[in-house]
């Protein structure tokens, strides 16, 4: 069982920078492919960033491609997303999750854990 906590949220302003982290415990997380995910007021949840287990690959969805960057210390146990040129439509709950597929999974479904998540609010 792994248990993830995010931090670094907050409130940004657009074109601003935010870096979130997440710290695993209960496990490590080298043994699975780790991604973000946000969730806006009444949208459902969607895919943000993946990074696989040596974190020589990375993948994104194409709104925050070039602006957001994924990376993890697997030494730390721990994933980062590093959030540049912020916008107001980043602003969503983010999440880290863990999936133990190989790949470049992309739905809610493939991923068996989850942080509580982290909310990010970008003015304007």
């Amino acid at each position: 069982q792994v248990q993830l906590v995010e931090s670094g949220g907050g409130l940004g302003q657009a074109g601003g920078s935010l870096r979130l982290s997440c710290a695993a415990s209960g496990g490590t997380c080298r043994s699975y492919i780790m991604g973000w995910f946000r969730q806006a007021p009444g949208k459902e949840r969607e895919f943000v960033a993946g990074i696989n287990r040596s974190g020589r690959n990375t993948y994104y969805a194409a709104s925050v491609k070039g602006r957001f960057t994924i990376s993890r210390d697997n030494a730390k146990n721990t994933l980062y997303l590093q959030m540049h040129s912020l916008k107001p439509e980043d602003t969503a709950v983010y999440y880290c999750a863990a999936s133990p597929q190989y790949g470049t999974p992309r739905g809610t479904r493939e991923y068996i854990y989850w942080g509580q998540g982290t909310q990010v609010t970008v003015s304007s």
